[in-house]
């Protein structure tokens, strides 16, 4: 059940407010008893109430007498109040990241090999995000069957926009693509790989034949295996992310001839 303190009162401010709406313009002592404050809160209670611009006096009568703001003003001004904090919290919150970002990013990178393992659609798709934009310098995209970078709804949009960022940031990108894979890649592919990446200097596409997996190759010290299902020949069923310079420069030393060999691929 919704109630005032959900936007910021606390349970004294709510029940005095609420007496309030009931009893029409009331003294501080009345307030008391019909809100059940102890009478050593009330005042505390009202001047805050009437620092949110919820109450309003009328210092003028003897004793003095409070009246509540009508709910709606009320409400707007709570709601009001509740953004400017969440967008202050907001800035906090961004001016935190930028100060970690440049505090981890001078740190030295961990040396050695690592691997981990992303399995089910969902996990697949975060790893490569992360993986993407991650990159710095150089990026491989081999695909010889289905792959997630190529999937033609929400997922494919969200790769596009991570190679899209990467190229901005100077990441020169290679697509290679078996024969098999062009054909099934449908016209909107096509035409959202031409109109959003075609043009940025850094990437290009190549199709060959022989083309066999599916993998990612980043800044020749990291490669993600797409592992195909098992049971469906549609979809990737997991991704191994292998952090090893020595088994990524191998599969560049073999990724390399097949590039030349390969013909660029024009999207219509």
């Amino acid at each position: 059940m919704a109630s005032l303190r959900d936007l910021g009162l606390s349970e004294y401010e709510e029940r005095t407010y609420r007496a309030l709406l009931r009893t029409g313009p009331t003294t501080a002592k009345d307030l008391s008893r019909a809100s059940e404050v102890p009478m050593g809160r009330i005042y505390d209670v009202l001047n805050s109430l009437e620092q949110h611009d919820l109450v309003r006096s009328q210092a003028a009568s003897r004793p003095k007498k409070y009246v509540a703001v009508e709910p709606d003003a009320a409400l707007d001004r709570l709601l009001d109040a509740k953004k400017r904090e969440l967008a202050e919290r907001a800035e906090q919150y961004e001016s935190v990241v930028d100060e970690l970002s440049t505090e981890l990013e001078s740190a030295e990178p961990v040396e050695g090999e690592f691997w981990t393992a992303a399995v089910g659609a969902e996990e697949t798709t975060d790893l490569l995000l992360e993986r993407i934009a991650a990159a710095e310098r150089r990026m491989v995209v081999v695909a010889g069957g289905p792959t997630v970078g190529f999937d033609l709804g929400s997922i494919g949009e969200q790769v596009t926009e991570q190679l899209e960022a990467a190229l901005d940031r100077g990441v020169e990108i290679r697509v290679l693509l078996s024969p098999a894979v062009v054909d099934e890649l449908p016209r909107s592919v096509g035409r959202r790989y031409t109109a959003e990446l075609a043009d940025h200097d850094g990437f290009a596409v190549r199709t060959a034949e022989g083309v066999d997996g599916t993998f990612n190759l980043f800044d020749g010290v990291e490669t993600c295996i797409e592992v195909p299902h098992p049971l469906s020949e549609d979809e990737p069923f997991a991704m191994i992310d292998l952090k090893d310079p020595e088994f990524a420069a191998d599969v560049k030393a073999q990724f390399e001839p097949r590039w030349e060999e390969a013909e660029p691929l024009r999207f219509g």
